[in-house]
């Protein structure tokens, strides 16, 4: 059977790490055990903020649909309330955008939901 050497792989395997972390400060972007590291906790964070991110946005619709709706005399829970007793199937995100863009939408929808109470 053949020797097979394995530098080869192990080369390729430091050099895609080297150049993930391409950008890092100091050593972690050129020192394979530092950048090794750097590597694995980056990757950590981003799994983990990556979830983070979609719990913030969510925030950030309910704060601009909670500030335009109590300009319109009514407030966010009621709103929200209104839109599953009338069957109205609009997510946050969208309405979130409609208080920005199309305000004049998204008091015609506030209304709706006002009437049927």
């Amino acid at each position: 059977m053949v020797r097979i050497k394995r530098g080869t792989s192990a080369n390729k395997r430091r050099k895609n790490v080297l150049k993930t972390t391409k950008g890092y400060k100091w050593g972690r972007k050129s020192k394979y055990r530092l950048a090794k590291d750097a590597m694995k906790h980056a990757s950590k964070w981003s799994y983990r903020d990556r979830k983070t991110k979609k719990r913030e946005f969510r925030r950030l619709w309910a704060v601009n649909i909670n500030g335009s709706c109590r300009k319109l005399g009514i407030t966010y829970s009621r709103l929200i309330n209104g839109l599953k007793i009338n069957n109205i199937a609009i997510d946050r995100k969208i309405l979130s955008q409609l208080t920005k863009d199309r305000p004049d939408i998204f008091e015609k929808i506030v209304e709706a939901v006002k009437i049927s109470k």
